[in-house]
């Protein structure tokens, strides 16, 4: 049976493209063998993460490509958000990731993303080239060797490394088939996955899933939603080779036939995580996409979304409205940060970033530039409580509300609605100038402004915050 790759990823080292970009500040690292044996501590069951929703410019009511995410990972595990500057790197440098070193590149992009505070890695990001990716678990029938390189070092070493979306896959499939999937995803557990990636740039989508070395990838024609399970099936555009090879070694896909190699077919593991757990929430994402031609707002609604509730529902563990785009089921998962970025086809136009940090149903959406300096106090947060880290402190909000959802949650819902619609209408005042100033060749100016602009809007949001606490807090 013939290997494919038909659709056309960029040629060359998946490694090391003519232009990439920084490593960066070192995160709270711990060591692999400190990780393993903390993971190992923990209960194996089942651990689930992420949504992701993309449309085209030709389906958006704007014409701007519109990506949006959300992380779902431990409850109290805090997602800080990160800016890394543009950097050069010397020939033969050596980059440590969560768990292996990998060869660094000679340049590496300026990049705005969202980073489970002891990896190394994003669990989504932008760069300054308008490319964005996501990443999520999917369960496959391959197992584990050695720890190889987990979902977030890939999305970061693409966005780092990559110019275009279809770079980014290259690069990605390149590191996955040289360095393979491997470690824990999880800090209080052992629990390695496999993983499939949504990525797009200001033209383009791409959907990559892979399963320990082997991938097929498949492009977005008009919109896309991912969840927690395979979805490339025989529409795939290409494959990794030797997967077809693989799959029928393994007895997952006949020798004979003519039928075309589908690949959620032979390598999706439906035992290890029941398909209620993401069947639901991936039909919810698809319905948002086909309902209308989607607005920056219409994705954030998704993101919130508890299967068209105000507030989580409380339901059995079998019954799919237990597991929401906007995650409250823990062991499982819970939606810790979330993402919508809007990549417009003028290079002169801004790149935007919507940031939210915790849960997106009782949190708001910030407007971020990664063209301009995000506020530091954006990067605090780590494993212990913290009363001077944001995540921690949309955190404790969560907890209040948690006490008395049908009320509270409302509550802070109302709240944040009143502030998002004011951002939204100052920014397009704001963005309106920068994009005058950058067309007029002065970007360093446009940088600031918006530099000015995200921090008034994230002091404004944190006070709002203490005084939303301070109002549901009981007496």
């Amino acid at each position: 049976m013939p290997r494919s790759r038909a659709y056309p990823l960029p040629t060359g080292s998946a490694l090391s493209p003519p232009h990439l970009r920084p490593s960066a500040p070192a995160h709270a690292a711990l060591s692999a063998a400190s990780l393993c044996r903390q993971a190992a501590r923990g209960p194996r069951s089942p651990r689930i993460a992420c949504d992701s929703l993309v449309a085209l410019g030709s389906a958006t009511a704007d014409g701007a490509v519109l990506f949006a995410k959300n992380s779902d990972r431990p409850h109290d595990e805090p997602q800080p958000q990160v800016q890394l500057a543009e950097a050069r790197h010397p020939p033969g440098a050596r980059l440590r990731c969560t768990y292996i070193e990998v060869p660094q590149v000679s340049e590496t992009a300026r990049v705005i993303g969202s980073r489970p505070y002891w990896q190394w890695g994003f669990e989504h990001g932008l760069n300054q080239h308008g490319v964005v990716i996501g990443n999520h678990t999917v369960f496959t029938k391959d197992g584990f060797g050695v720890p190889g390189l987990i979902g977030m070092d890939l999305v970061r070493l693409g966005l780092e490394r990559a110019r275009s979306a279809a770079q980014a896959a290259a690069i990605i499939a390149g590191l996955v088939e040289r360095f393979g999937q491997g470690g824990s995803g999880y800090v209080d557990k052992d629990w390695p996955y496999h993983n499939s990636f949504l990525i797009a740039d200001r033209r383009e989508a791409l959907r990559l899933e892979t399963s320990d070395r082997q991938w097929a990838l498949r492009r977005v024609r008009t919109a896309d939603s991912v969840s927690n399970h395979l979805g490339i099936g025989a529409d795939w555009d290409a494959l990794a080779d030797g997967t077809i090879e693989h799959a029928i070694m393994h007895g997952w896909w006949p020798k004979e036939g003519d039928e075309r190699f589908d690949f959620a077919a032979a390598y999706r593991d439906a035992n290890l995580a029941p398909e209620v757990i993401s069947s639901g929430r991936h039909r919810r994402t698809g319905e948002v996409l086909a309902a209308s031609r989607p607005t920056p707002s219409t994705l954030r609604a998704a993101l919130r979304d508890h299967y068209g509730a105000p507030t989580p529902r409380d339901v059995a563990r079998d019954d799919e409205r237990a597991y929401a785009v906007c995650m409250h089921a823990e062991p499982v998962g819970t939606t810790t940060a979330s993402m919508l970025a809007r990549l417009p086809e003028d290079p002169d136009d801004l790149l935007r970033y919507w940031g939210s940090l915790g849960s997106p149903c009782i949190g708001v959406f910030l407007p971020y530039y990664v063209d301009a300096e995000l506020p530091a106090i954006l990067t605090r947060g780590g494993a212990a409580p913290a009363s001077d880290a944001p995540w921690w402190r949309f955190k404790q909000l969560l907890t209040v509300v948690e006490q008395d959802w049908p009320r509270r949650g409302q509550r802070a819902r109302a709240f944040w609605d009143e502030l998002e619609q004011a951002l939204d209408a100052e920014a397009a005042e704001v963005e309106a100038k920068a994009v005058r100033l950058r067309r007029a060749g002065q970007r360093d100016a446009a940088a600031r402004l918006l530099t000015r602009f995200m921090a008034a809007n994230v002091a404004l949001a944190l006070e709002r915050l203490e005084r939303l606490i301070g109002e549901l807090e009981p007496a």
